[in-house]
């Protein structure tokens, strides 16, 4: 059985009649000279009325429009491997899914499979979809917490735009360990590659790029302490880097120098997401409860949706 390519319909009304398909396609779908190559030349379709048109077609008044996207072929190092997946929501454009620690997020030389790619993969071919997984915000390995994938090209080059706006908002949870003495906070501290090592990264104030995290304290434990964190910059761990530049590492965060006794991964968790979905318009504002292992280190009885 063949495939489902993407395809997205739209009704043409009497303000845009005339236009050619060209100028609709740019500016009212937002579609890009990329994209539009991509649909005449590798497998999509334009169509009005049921009809295969060209870009050149003058539109009217009650055309019925329909794109069909070109099937993606996945990449030669992403294999499907069914696994568990927690989606908190899903539709034709994206998938939210709530990753849960110790789980990659795309195949590496380290981690060639067992990837949360890997298994998504899987779930699109079991929808029969003929497209690959575009992830939206990766988080680290053992960092816990919503995740947003889009589920064709279409949807992940509206989406990488948003993101470049600053348009996807996102907050985590972490436990770092001692007391911070404010109450909230701003970190504004450049981050870069520890010399020597492949994986560390810290703060450089010499070559590094700037990089900024924003905290409020939740509340405050004998030896640590729970923060709602939010980043103005997205650096490879950058919130383990700045809360250890501190003195505060992330509890079970034993690459920078968390104490590991409590937990057995940095207590890191991707608690909130919101944005406009791109398409439709409507506010999407997701939480994630609090993973097992985090919870346990105290009693926690704060409640997401009101932070």
């Amino acid at each position: 059985m063949d495939k489902t390519c993407y395809q997205l319909q739209q009704s043409i009304d009497a303000a845009h009649q005339g236009l050619l398909l060209r100028e609709y396609l740019k500016k009212e779908m937002h579609i890009s000279r990329r994209m539009l190559s991509a649909i005449k030349y590798k497998g999509g379709h334009l169509q009005v009325n049921g009809e295969e048109k060209t870009v050149r077609h003058v539109l009217q008044d009650g055309d019925i429009l329909t794109i069909t996207m070109p099937p993606e072929v996945p990449s030669d190092f992403l294999v499907s491997e069914e696994m568990p997946l927690d989606i908190v929501y899903e539709d034709d454009f994206f998938v939210i899914v709530n990753k849960q620690a110790g789980i990659p997020v795309i195949p590496s030389h380290q981690y060639p499979s067992g990837t949360l790619a890997n298994g998504l993969l899987a779930y699109f071919e079991k929808e029969n979809l003929a497209s690959t997984v575009h992830i939206i915000n990766r988080l680290d390995r053992n960092t816990s917490g919503l995740m947003l994938v889009a589920k064709n090209r279409f949807s992940h080059e509206r989406f990488f735009k948003m993101q470049k706006r600053k348009e996807i908002h996102r907050r985590y949870l972490a436990f770092v360990q001692g007391t911070l003495s404010n109450d909230e906070g701003l970190i504004d501290a450049p981050i870069g590659r520890r010399e020597g090592s492949a994986i560390e990264r810290t703060v450089d104030w010499r070559a590094g790029r700037r990089s900024i995290t924003q905290y409020k304290v939740l509340k405050r434990f004998p030896d640590c302490t729970l923060v709602a964190v939010r980043l103005q910059t997205g650096r490879t761990h950058q919130i383990r880097v700045h809360f250890a530049s501190m003195g505060n590492p992330l509890l079970g965060d034993d690459l920078y120098g968390g104490p590991a006794e409590r937990i057995e991964r940095q207590a890191l968790h991707s608690f909130e997401l919101r944005f406009i979905h791109p398409f439709t318009g409507v506010p999407f504002h997701l939480h994630a409860p609090y993973p097992e292992d985090m919870a346990r280190l105290v009693n926690l009885s704060i409640e997401l949706k009101k932070i």
